[in-house]
């Protein structure tokens, strides 16, 4: 029996994989090149190409870097490794193509600089904490990533970090110590809000309660927020009594409608609400 390939699972994955390179290219485009922030990876590497060989913009080089870089993964790691990889890498370039068409800059868009820094950071950052949270990749340097991991002990996040580097001192030999020292903040800022986004986007709350109604709250958890939950028998030290502990994981909405229901069935239900960006299981991420 074939598979469906357009599912609405599918969809939606093509969807938020092409809206995270898409937001990703704007920073590229509006942000990155004009100030030629060059934190690294290949955007970095194809602002400073386009520096030293003016007669080609920032898109032209990233479609020859990422080129480069799907015929090295072919020919170290094989086309079934690539995966999606393939198709980012191209997505990609194409965006940032795109939007120096549509809106071509010769100029920084703002005389604030720092600004400039803010937005050069977070929209590309955002984008590919959308594509990663989704099992994708932005491809580039993931490639690279992915053969070092294959043929050599060398830690891959050391090796990515010492290319980086290696292309914020080329920007700031090029562009000067203001935009270099710039370059390295942004990627430092860069690295810890993927990982902030990544962590805002999994966000849960893992919900505790223990309240006099515990089967309505049962039946409210299945029947309303269609989630389930785990019970548990506990013993309250205070009252001597036997109670059920119900353990549930929610989104923020759902948390705050399951709040608002024990407001007017119990108002003295203990609940405690932890925050986990990893939740694992049916219903939310697969292992």
């Amino acid at each position: 029996m074939k598979k469906k390939i357009f599912t609405k699972d599918n969809l939606i994955f093509f969807l938020i994989l092409n809206l995270g390179l898409i937001f990703t290219a704007v920073g590229i485009s509006i942000f990155k090149t004009p100030n030629h922030f060059a934190f690294g990876g290949t955007s970095g590497l194809s602002i400073i190409l386009s520096t030293l060989f003016p007669q080609w913009n920032v898109g032209v080089f990233m479609w020859i870097v990422n080129a480069v870089l799907v015929v090295l993964g072919f020919f170290f790691l094989g086309i079934h490794s690539m995966g999606w990889t393939i198709y980012s890498s191209f997505a990609l370039s194409f965006f940032v193509s795109a939007c120096e068409f549509i809106y071509p800059l010769q100029a920084p868009l703002t005389h604030d600089v720092f600004l400039e820094l803010c937005f050069a950071v977070i929209l590309p950052a955002v984008g590919a904490a959308m594509v990663f949270n989704v099992g994708a990749s932005t491809g580039g340097t993931d490639i690279v990533a992915m053969i070092l991991h294959k043929y050599t002990s060398l830690e891959i996040g050391r090796a990515l970090l010492v290319s980086d580097l290696g292309i914020v001192l080329v920007a700031a030999y090029l562009y000067g110590a203001q935009t270099g020292l710039y370059c390295i903040l942004g990627m430092i800022l860069k690295c810890t809000v993927v990982d902030s986004a990544i962590e805002s986007l999994n966000l849960r709350k893992v919900c505790t309660v223990i309240c006099k109604y515990p089967d309505e709250v049962e039946s409210f958890i299945i029947n309303d927020l269609h989630r389930s939950a785990t019970e548990q028998k506990a013993f309250g030290i205070y009252t001597k009594t036997e109670q059920k502990v119900l353990m549930t994981v929610l989104t923020r909405s759902e948390t705050n409608r399951l709040r608002i229901y024990l407001r007017h069935l119990d108002p003295h239900a203990f609940i405690t609400i932890v925050n986990s960006s990893e939740i694992i299981g049916k219903g939310f991420r697969s292992i």
